[in-house]
């Protein structure tokens, strides 16, 4: 059978073990479009295109209308991600009457400018499109309101193997001080929409300290020569809490400003680290809070470092406004505690919470190591299969 040409902008690291599936249940061709990628925030590592084990191709935005329509591919999968991909490649696939399958992931419409002219357009993708693929029931449910038909879903994964594997005895360099109570972690960019000034405020509303709980923000350092380039994101933190141009060690330094006084009690900061680094501070945290906010331009897609900690039992306080909550991973009291976003109040309460009782987290940690079994890259490239076969064109079901 011919291929399916799959349009997406990146292969990011956490997605290279889905795209591998896929391809080995259905033959794919990867055509990358590039642009701007907020995965991978907490870690390092390398250019993920470059290891990729699948049939893969750099392409202009513009160029996938042509490749859609070459008649070299039995059906055409596209994200909705990019200003002219999305439209170029329907078209090129309704030109080779290839079925079109749109991979959704907004379960809000950002309200930039552009993208609040280009949402008439994406409407009409969702209703023409012959399959829509969503990342979870709180996608389903938003575009089944706009129009479109035949869903399926495809759940967000990460490598459950890999995650959950056991970290080395004695980690070196915690991220905490020693004989803390209750380890608590953010891990993400340092952006408005993560929700890190929030959770910042609400850690200093809970009168949470050493030694009766702690927080690491991993992922939000940067150096001087990061910072110039990130105008946009470095405002996120307040201004005392912002990282210093340079620090040492080069991992690892004090969310301070002027001077130590200055620094908040428990709070510390740290740089991308590699993902076999956070691994190990995901085994030693009790708690990650995942505090993203609801912006014009953005609402989490999902929060893949939710089904990273689940893996290595830790418990998960995070808004309403991720889709891990929405999209039902993060279940209240079952494996995790959901908050309003931006709500600080609700949010130190609950961390507060967390941090007086070690029953609870345990119990949550544990919940939530049992729920993300379900969550596997086999699942999520199920959800293509299907995708395919609803138009006849699985080779699963050939």
């Amino acid at each position: 059978m011919k291929p399916v040409l799959f349009v997406t902008g990146h292969a990011p690291a956490d997605r290279i073990g889905a795209f591998t599936r896929l391809h080995e249940r259905e033959g794919i061709e990867l055509a990358l479009f590039g642009g701007r990628s907020k995965h991978g925030p907490a870690t390092l590592g390398p250019r993920s295109e470059a290891s990729l084990p699948v049939p893969h191709r750099r392409v202009r935005q513009r160029d996938t209308g042509r490749l859609a329509a070459s008649g070299r591919y039995r059906a055409v999968v596209c994200s909705t991600a990019g200003r002219v991909a999305p439209l170029a490649t329907w078209a090129g696939a309704h030109r080779a009457r290839a079925p079109l399958i749109l991979w959704a992931s907004l379960w809000a419409h950002p309200r930039s400018p552009v993208q609040v002219l280009g949402y008439p357009a994406l409407r009409e993708l969702y209703r023409r499109a012959d399959a829509v693929v969503t990342y979870g029931p709180h996608v389903s449910a938003y575009v089944a309101a706009r129009g479109a038909r035949n869903l399926y879903v495809a759940p967000q994964a990460v490598d459950n193997d890999f995650w959950s594997a056991p970290a080395s005895l004695g980690t070196p360099d915690p991220p905490w001080p020693e004989g803390i109570a209750a380890r608590f972690l953010f891990a993400g960019r340092p952006a408005r929409e993560k929700g890190a000034r929030t959770l910042i405020d609400a850690w200093e509303r809970s009168r949470l300290c050493p030694p009766q709980a702690a927080l690491a923000l991993v992922g939000v350092g940067a150096s001087a020569s990061s910072q110039r380039h990130a105008s946009p994101e470095r405002h996120a933190l307040p201004g005392r809490y912002a990282p210093p141009e340079r620090y040492a060690p080069p991992e690892r330094h004090a969310c301070r400003g002027r001077d130590e006084a200055d620094a908040v009690s428990g709070v510390s900061c740290m740089d991308p680290v590699a993902p076999e680094r956070l691994r190990e501070i995901y085994a030693g945290a009790d708690v990650l809070v995942v505090p993203s906010l609801a912006t014009a331009t953005f609402r989490e897609p999902w929060g893949l470092v939710i089904n990273e900690a689940m893996n290595q039992r830790v418990a998960v306080i995070c808004s309403d406004a991720v889709g891990a909550a929405a999209g039902g991973l993060v279940r209240p009291e079952r494996n995790g505690v959901i908050v309003p976003a931006g709500d600080r109040g609700a949010l130190a309460d609950a961390m507060a919470r967390l941090a007086g009782d070690a029953g609870l987290r345990a119990r949550l940690g544990a919940a939530g190591a049992e729920d993300v079994k379900a969550y596997t890259y086999e699942a999520w490239a199920r959800g293509f299969s299907e995708a395919l076969a609803s138009v006849g064109l699985s080779r699963q079901h050939c």
